[in-house]
């Protein structure tokens, strides 16, 4: 470019677009840097473009995760082993045990599916971060529902010559959760069958760096799977809703209630807030969906019981639970 107050002989050399770079001088041509590559800020070199996704090295995001992760677990883990060490009281037998267990160790296991989020993506983490929180979810989900049927049936039942006490048995809670969670799965499987995640590299969203992460493959089955976990959170949530007021003996669909809605809310705010960011802010948006959705209903179903077992033990009786308490 020619001066316009000196000689017209003298030129002023002018930088190479973005993305180019030129190690000559008075060169006429820049030379585009690789697509993994970008300038200096010389812009007369290449250098590798920074990688970029959660990183277990010198990230305090993977680490406050992984913690928070491991702290889940261990509260899931006591909670467990308070519920096992008192299981023959009436609170741990009321609303059927056996799917308290199964919605504990659902919960565990959607906090350990966190770490599948942390570090660089591969096809293997890809497909089985996406699918694992959904089945775990549904597991969890199906369980509460099947709770909340049980004490619905359970008053139901409760008048003479009523046909719902043919429905009163043991089969029906896991006929519940095993049709509900095996749907779930079906879809899982259909999705991995025909498009799977697998790790993509974006390398035109931000200059200079590279965002390792994964694509879902199918966005139709992606949603697909995400739209039937919030079908079985809403049918949960009404029902639980309409049974949480029933004079039933057992009766704790109003912590279903409290536990589905805090579910709902976690997702529906992830979904804007998952589509509007990209890179590893997305990732964390969603493994904080994951821990949040699961301390929810941790918090929701089992505080209330653990409160009474530790603390109220004089509660923890047959004649309380009926609404029969002695002066």
């Amino acid at each position: 470019m020619a001066r316009p107050t000196i000689h017209t002989c003298c030129y002023d050399c002018v930088p190479c677009p973005e993305g180019e770079m030129s190690n000559i001088t008075d060169s006429d041509n820049c030379i585009k840097c690789q697509s993994d590559e970008w300038p200096n800020e010389k812009r007369d070199r290449c250098l590798p473009k920074v990688m970029e996704f959660i990183s277990y090295q010198n990230d305090t995001i993977a680490s406050a995760f992984s913690c928070v992760s491991v702290f889940g677990c261990i509260v899931t883990g006591f909670i467990f082993g308070i519920f096992t060490s008192y299981r023959d009281t009436p609170i741990v037998k009321a609303n059927n045990r056996n799917l308290s267990y199964l919605l504990l160790v659902s919960i565990i296991l959607s906090f350990l599916s966190v770490f599948l989020f942390l570090g660089r993506p591969n096809d293997v983490t890809c497909r089985l971060r996406e699918t694992s929180f959904g089945i775990f979810f549904s597991v969890a989900v199906s369980s509460l529902l099947a709770k909340t049927v049980m004490v619905c049936v359970a008053f139901k039942s409760t008048k003479p010559g009523s046909p719902w006490r043919k429905c009163l048995s043991v089969k029906l809670p896991y006929t519940i959760v095993s049709l509900c969670s095996s749907f779930q799965a079906l879809i899982c499987i259909i999705w991995l069958s025909i498009s799977p995640p697998f790790q993509d590299l974006d390398t035109d969203s931000y200059p200079g760096k590279i965002i390792i992460q994964c694509n879902e493959g199918s966005d139709i089955w992606f949603y697909s799977m995400l739209g039937y976990l919030g079908l079985l959170a809403a049918v949960s949530l009404v029902l639980a809703f309409m049974v949480r007021t029933l004079p039933d003996s057992f009766n704790e669909a109003k912590y279903i209630t409290f536990s589905m809605l805090v579910f709902c809310s976690v997702w529906i705010s992830m979904i804007p807030a998952y589509l509007s960011t990209r890179g590893k802010n997305m990732v964390a948006v969603e493994i904080f969906a994951v821990m949040a959705s699961s301390a929810g209903l941790l918090g929701c179903v089992f505080f209330p019981k653990c409160f009474i077992i530790l603390f109220k033990s004089e509660m923890n009786r047959k004649a309380d639970l009926l609404g029969k308490r002695e002066n």
